[in-house]
C-alpha cells in the first residue's frame, strides 16, 4: 500500500525490531464492480485494499519500519469451496502457509511472513471442533490457534457489514465446549468484540485460565451509530473492564486496531502520527498499565487499518504512544510478547 504521509514523516526508532501480530491477507478484487453502495464506513476498506497478497504485504513491511516476521489472523480468505462447512476454514491455513512458505525461502529478503496463522474454527461445533483444529495443525506447525469473533451489537449499524453474528456467543455451552479443546492442543484463542462486550470475555477468560486468551484491537472502543458521541463517556467503564480482564493471567492484548472506523475519532487522510498517537494514547496506556508490557503486543491490522493511514504512518504513531518506554518494554511491547505468545 502506497503510504503518501510516510513520505512526510521520518521513520521512528528504525532499527527497532518488530513482529506485526495481526494483519490479514485477501483477494476481493472480484467483488468490487458489484458492491453496492458505501452505508457503512468499513465497506470502503475493501474498496481501499481490493488486494492484499504477498506483493502487497512485503511493500507494507519494507516501508521503513525493522519489520521481522508477521502473525496472519483469519478473515474467511480462500476457504475450500466444496467439502463439509465446518472444514472450508481449512483453505485459509493451506492458502496462508504456502504465503509463509515463499516468505521463508528467503528468496523475498530476511523478513518472515506469516510465521504465525490463526484460522477460524466454529466453536460451537461443540467436542466435534477438535477434529478440525487438528486438521489445521495437520497441514502446519505455524498454526497456533483460532479466531471466532464473537463481534456483536442490538444496533446492527454499529458493525455494518460485518453484524450477524450470534449474541452472547462466548457464554453459549456448545461453544464453550468447542473452547475447551483448546488449551489440550496448546492453541491459544484471539478474541475480536466490542467495548460492551467485554464482560462476556471477563467471564470466559475467568472459566478456562489454562487457555492462553489474545484480546484484539485493546477491545474496540465504539462510538458511531447507537453510540454516536458517546466515546468519552464509555472511556471510564471500558477502562475498568480492561483492568478487571487483566487480573486473569492467561489473557494478553493486541494494542492496535484504532485505525478502524468503529471508535469515530475525527481523522483524514491528512492526519500525522502525532495526531494519531494522541487520540490513541489513552487506550495504549491504559493497557499497558493494567497488562504491563510483557502481556501486549502493538498491532497493525492491516490492511483493515488503512481506513486511516498509511502502515509506516501507523506504526510511528504506535511508537509516539510509548515515547518514554525502557529498551526491555520496547523489546516486549514491539516482538517479545508476540514471540512468546504465539511461540514463533
Amino acid at each position: 500500500m502506497t503510504d503518501t504521509s510516510a513520505l512526510q514523516e521520518p521513520i521512528l526508532w528504525p532499527d527497532l525490531p518488530i513482529i506485526d501480530p495481526h494483519h490479514h491477507l485477501w483477494d476481493r478484487a472480484m467483488l468490487v464492480p458489484v458492491l453496492p453502495p458505501v452505508t457503512h464506513p468499513f465497506e470502503t476498506i475493501v474498496r481501499r485494499a481490493p488486494r492484499y497478497l504477498l506483493d502487497e504485504l512485503l511493500a507494507d513491511l519494507r516501508s521503513g519500519h525493522n519489520v521481522v516476521g508477521t502473525v496472519f489472523v483469519e478473515c474467511r480468505s480462500m476457504y475450500r469451496a466444496d467439502g463439509p462447512v465446518e472444514t472450508q476454514p481449512l483453505g485459509e491455513t493451506e492458502f496462508v502457509n504456502g504465503v509463509a512458505a515463499m516468505s521463508a525461502s528467503g528468496v523475498y529478503g530476511d523478513i518472515r511472513a506469516c510465521a504465525g496463522i490463526v484460522s477460524h474454527v466454529d466453536l460451537t461445533l461443540g467436542d466435534r471442533a477438535a477434529a478440525v483444529l487438528e486438521a489445521h495443525r495437520a497441514i502446519t506447525p505455524r498454526f497456533k490457534g483460532i479466531r471466532h469473533s464473537p463481534a456483536s451489537d442490538p444496533d446492527k449499524a454499529v458493525l455494518g457489514p460485518l453484524a450477524g453474528r450470534q449474541a452472547g456467543l462466548l457464554g453459549d455451552a456448545a461453544f464453550r465446549q468447542g473452547f475447551a479443546r483448546l488449551a489440550p492442543l496448546g492453541l491459544s484463542y484471539d478474541c475480536w468484540l466490542l467495548e460492551p462486550q467485554l464482560p462476556e470475555l471477563i467471564d470466559l477468560a475467568g472459566a478456562f485460565p489454562d487457555t492462553s486468551i489474545i484480546l484484539d484491537h485493546v477491545g474496540t472502543p465504539v462510538g458511531i451509530a447507537a453510540y454516536a458521541g458517546q466515546l468519552s463517556e464509555r472511556f471510564k467503564p471500558w477502562a475498568a473492564n480492561i483492568r478487571e480482564l487483566a487480573r486473569s493471567s492467561n489473557v494478553t492484548v493486541k494494542l492496535g486496531g484504532l485505525a478502524m472506523p468503529f471508535a469515530g475519532f475525527e481523522t483524514s487522510e491528512a492526519s500525522t502520527s502525532q495526531q494519531l498517537a494522541a487520540l490513541w494514547r489513552p487506550y495504549i496506556d491504559t493497557c499497558i498499565e493494567a497488562f504491563g508490557p510483557e502481556r501486549c503486543m502493538f498491532e497493525s491490522n492491516f490492511p483493515v487499518d488503512l481506513y486511516t493511514c498509511g502502515y509506516a504512518t501507523l506504526w510511528n504513531a504506535l511508537k509516539r504512544t510509548v515515547p518514554g518506554a525502557s529498551e526491555a518494554d520496547k523489546a516486549a511491547l514491539f516482538s517479545g510478547t508476540a514471540r512468546r505468545v504465539y511461540r514463533l
